[in-house]
């Protein structure tokens, strides 16, 4: 059959433990699972390429079928073709999530027939965690003390280096 590789695709800017769950289920899940981190020059993110990058591989060491790789000026499918990934995982929060994933999961159908996504729903501890929740939420006083809930220790320690304490 051959191995199963899957491909779980994101911005991660930052991880959060919504990112880490996902893709420590898609290591479960298959052979190999490449973390992707997608570059879209037009968008600005507050870390760099290479800190997310960093801050995915020490988010993802303990795996040893996990790689973290990064993709810019293609389409996801493509990307995926290319690394012979037979598999697209994607998280799904809420409604609008799965009307957007829906649609992208019929395009991909019909560019590469033979990709097959794979949808997965965190638990609801987890579930309204997104980066820009993260982002929104780092400042004001006190900061810390919801962020770090909802980030890993190392990308914590990023978000303080970036921002500074406020206090707490």
């Amino acid at each position: 059959m051959g191995e199963r590789i899957g491909v779980y695709a994101g911005s991660f800017d930052p991880p959060t433990n919504g990112h880490q769950w996902m893709i420590a289920e898609g290591a479960g899940m298959f052979d190999s699972l490449i973390v992707a981190l997608g570059i879209n020059p037009g968008k600005r993110y507050l870390f760099s390429i290479e800190e997310r990058l960093e801050m995915l591989r020490r988010c993802t060491e303990r795996l040893p079928n996990v790689t973290v790789r990064s993709f810019s000026n293609q389409f996801l499918i493509d990307f995926a073709k290319s690394a012979g990934a037979k598999f697209i995982l994607r998280g799904i929060r809420n409604e609008s999530d799965y009307e957007q994933e829906r649609v992208m999961r019929n395009v991909n159908s019909d560019l590469a027939p033979g990709v097959t996504t794979v949808f997965l729903m965190p638990p609801r501890d987890i579930a309204e965690v997104s980066s820009s929740m993260v982002k929104g939420m780092v400042g004001p006083h006190g900061w810390e003390r919801i962020v770090q809930g909802y980030v890993a220790e190392d990308v914590f320690q990023k978000l303080q280096e970036k921002y500074g304490h406020s206090g707490a």
